[in-house]
């Protein structure tokens, strides 16, 4: 019997079923850890699998404060993606266990897919496919000779944490003018990217093209609704590649059907997969990938690997790198290894 037992729902998220752990496990195995795969329908059956379990790989399913309540010697639960919204950390945080995600494993491919959509739903990449196609030629060059270069144009982001200041070092080359709105980001780290600090009222008054960051937090919820697509421009781009739940859908439909902004591009959407009934599935002026802005050949092997550092981490007695509750890590036994940081020292 292994020292370490962690558990995790069956099945795989993001990747293919059946893989395996041995990526996981480089970091485990060396503490007589293991990884036990639990098949249950309710969060009670879950619960009865995994009582005695020293870790949670959260992945496959939403792990709610029933499953964490019921979880006697869990100390720690870790996440293979950025988000974090599958996990109900303030039951973790009440409970004193940490919650680990792995937040810079894949942002330059974010940041690529997200410049991507802005430049394919500002020349109407499927538009102009589709015309080729169907024989239709002669309409492309009068279609986008309607719009002007994007040279010049405002991109505003909703939300500047890595990502966004990723597709801002891709942005700037094109010479757009660049605002964003975050509350939770000091003005000179936005300005230091060369990026102009505002509301969210005068982003979306002034933007040409909003780019949607923000992550799936109770505060983000709906945080664009009917009332901020009215304020855009009737010309204006929404380019989505964070969480689908922050943005008021069906305002986003309403939106596109009325004119109040001219068209979209999609990674995220409320609910996914997509219900096949969607409006968006059917609307010209949308352009739709499957939730997949992190995906690259590096993806898999680098998140696993780091899933399997913080459970090794945890489980020998130290502090995680990525703890999204850090409040937990003071009154916790697990000692402190990291460097403190000294950016914000006397004088700074």
């Amino acid at each position: 019997m292994a020292k370490f037992k962690v558990v995790t729902p069956s099945g795989a998220s993001f990747t293919v079923q059946g893989g395996g752990y041995k990526l996981e496990m480089e970091a485990l195995a060396p503490l007589d850890a293991e990884i036990v795969e639990i098949a249950a329908k309710s969060d009670d059956d879950f619960v009865k699998q995994a009582r005695d379990a020293d870790a949670l790989y959260a992945k496959g399913r939403r792990i709610t404060k029933r499953i964490i309540d019921g979880l006697e010697r869990c100390k720690v639960i870790a996440l293979g993606s950025v988000g974090v919204d599958s996990v109900d950390v303030a039951a973790a945080t009440a409970r004193g266990i940490p919650v680990t995600n792995v937040p810079d494993t894949f942002i330059e491919e974010v940041a690529d897919h997200a410049m991507m959509l802005i430049l394919a739903t500002y020349r109407r990449v499927t538009t102009m496919d589709r015309m080729v196609r169907e024989g239709r030629w002669a309409e492309g060059r009068p279609l986008l000779s309607q719009f002007p270069r994007l040279m010049g144009q405002t991109l505003g982001f909703v939300a500047f944490g890595h990502v966004a200041r990723a597709v801002a070092k891709r942005a700037a080359p094109f010479g757009v003018h660049m605002l964003a709105y975050d509350p939770y980001v000091e003005e000179l780290v936005v300005s230091q990217h060369g990026v102009e600090p505002v509301t969210l009222t005068e982003l979306l008054q002034r933007s040409d093209i909003v780019s949607m960051h923000a992550p799936a937090t109770d505060a983000a919820h709906h945080l664009l609704t009917e009332h901020h697509f009215r304020l855009m421009k009737p010309e204006a781009l929404f380019i989505s590649t964070g969480r689908g739940p922050t943005t008021d859908e069906a305002a986003l439909i309403k939106a596109l059907k009325e004119g109040w902004i001219a068209a979209a591009g999609l990674d995220v959407f409320e609910q996914e997969p997509v219900d096949p009934n969607n409006p968006l599935l059917k609307m010209d002026n949308v352009i739709l990938t499957p939730h997949a802005a992190s995906a690259s050949a590096r993806f898999d092997p680098v998140r696993k690997r780091r899933v399997g550092a913080e459970l090794a981490l945890v489980l020998s007695g130290r502090w995680p790198r990525s703890c999204v509750n850090p409040s937990v890590l003071e009154k916790s036994s697990l000692s402190r290894w990291q460097p403190y940081s000294m950016e914000r020292g006397p004088g700074a």
